[in-house]
């Protein structure tokens, strides 16, 4: 069992940045992976960025990409958001697979309780 846990949202600015972390405990399979989604009120939960926890494959969707960048540290997983937009603004949650790298939320069977991000215009 996993435990994860997001901290680091916040308000900013449309243009500003905020980095958020995941730290995570108990024991992360070198085959698994940790994905960053992001879900607003009465909307499906949205695939942000996941790395792969062995070798440090990372993945992000096409409409965060060179703006957001997953990384893994230790066992922290961040999410350096830059160049924020009003439409980044979401509750943000991490999760693991067992599976590896996947998009599917339903793929995902542990979660932390998600960090508030807003981003004024």
């Amino acid at each position: 069992q996993v435990q994860l846990a997001e901290s680091g949202g916040g308000l900013v600015q449309a243009g500003g940045s905020l980095r958020l972390s995941c730290a995570t405990s108990g024991r992360i399979f070198s085959s698994y992976a940790v994905a960053w989604f992001r879900q607003a009120p009465g909307k499906e939960r949205e695939w942000v960025a996941a790395v792969r926890w062995n070798g440090g494959n990372t993945y992000h969707a096409d409409d965060v990409k060179g703006r957001f960048t997953i990384s893994n540290v230790g066992n922290t997983v961040y999410l350096q958001m830059n160049n924020l937009r009003p439409e980044d603004t979401d509750v943000y949650y991490c999760a693991k697979t067992r599976r590896g790298y996947t998009r599917n939320a339903a793929e995902y069977d542990d979660w932390g309780q998600g960090t508030q991000v807003t981003v004024s215009s």
